[in-house]
């Protein structure tokens, strides 16, 4: 379904009992909410959570969000990086942020639990950190506290290599689903592998209901705008869980560890195997863990 949120309009989807505590989870980088494993939204319904998922602006259903002389191709976002351009973004994760207490809003839930990946993890931080009062607990997965530079390496050639695999290029269907393929053998859960079959499915219902590459580098642009958090965490007061793989290629695990130790309380659970992907096989271990984590800290 489609909702008003923070002045734009979100693609929505509820699963499990409307009595239900609240969780929202937030997907990464330029993923819609058709890639969270039916084992995943459906284990956190049998669990009693009402669980909320949605597309982030700019991907899938939810709304473009494009602005005047920002950049959106990946060619046009290099040529400016390599020339020394400063490149400001359309929006921010901050905005980011908003749209899922506008969410929240229409959907007249007053408190909720959070989970989100990567660069939603990036902004369940943002929400714990500017609307905490609206959050019962916040689990980060896959994610890091620092700017992007700090993930993506000191070095120009480093961050200019990061940022050439992160931008999105216009791709018919088989383009996609094999890039989706090769995305899973380069980021995966070696421990937890996706099907070629699953990775085919979900990908073929993404590309349906739209991928849309400037949208996917906006998202980008956002995410390479953002300061760290890590100084400001220092001070969170909610309960937060912080779970990151052995053999995430994407984010190091040190990073997690890195989050977890500086925010006050903050739990820590590294689950070897698991990459930068829940699949199918690892989404009952995830489960398990915030369940867990819930029922110990949420009051």
């Amino acid at each position: 379904m489609q909702i008003d949120a923070n002045g734009i309009r979100l693609e929505v989807e509820l699963h499990g009992p409307g009595s239900g505590a609240p969780i929202i989870l937030i997907r990464g980088l330029g993923t819609q909410l058709v890639h969270w494993p039916a084992a995943l939204t459906e284990g956190l319904a049998a669990r009693g959570f009402r669980v909320v998922i949605f597309d982030n602006r700019d991907v899938g259903l939810s709304q473009r969000c494009p602005a005047p002389g920002v950049p959106s191709s990946a060619d046009e976002i290099l040529e400016a990086l390599r020339r020394g351009v400063p490149l400001r973004p359309a929006y921010t994760l901050n905005d980011m942020a908003r749209d899922v207490v506008g969410l929240m809003d229409a959907l007249d839930i007053p408190r909720a639990h959070v989970f989100g990946i990567s660069m939603g993890g990036a902004i369940a931080q943002i929400l714990a950190l500017d609307h905490g009062a609206r959050l019962l607990t916040a689990t980060f997965v896959m994610t890091a506290c620092g700017p992007f530079s700090a993930i993506s390496g000191s070095e120009p050639e480093s961050t200019a290599e990061l940022t050439s695999r992160l931008l999105s290029r216009p791709q018919g269907l088989a383009d996609y689903v094999a890039s989706q393929i090769a995305e899973s053998a380069l980021w995966g859960s070696p421990g937890f592998p996706a099907t070629d079959e699953e990775l085919r499915e979900m990908a073929a219902c993404a590309h349906a209901r739209g991928v849309d590459a400037q949208g996917i580098n906006r998202q980008f642009l956002a995410v390479a705008s953002q300061h760290g958090r890590c100084e400001a965490l220092r001070r969170l007061a909610l309960p937060c869980l912080v779970i990151h793989g052995t053999h995430d290629a994407l984010i190091p695990p040190d990073k997690g560890r890195e989050l977890a130790d500086i925010i006050p309380g903050g739990e820590y659970k590294q689950i070897d195997g698991m990459g930068h992907m829940i699949t199918t096989a690892l989404a009952p271990l995830i489960v398990e863990t915030v369940s867990d984590f819930v029922a110990r800290r949420a009051g």
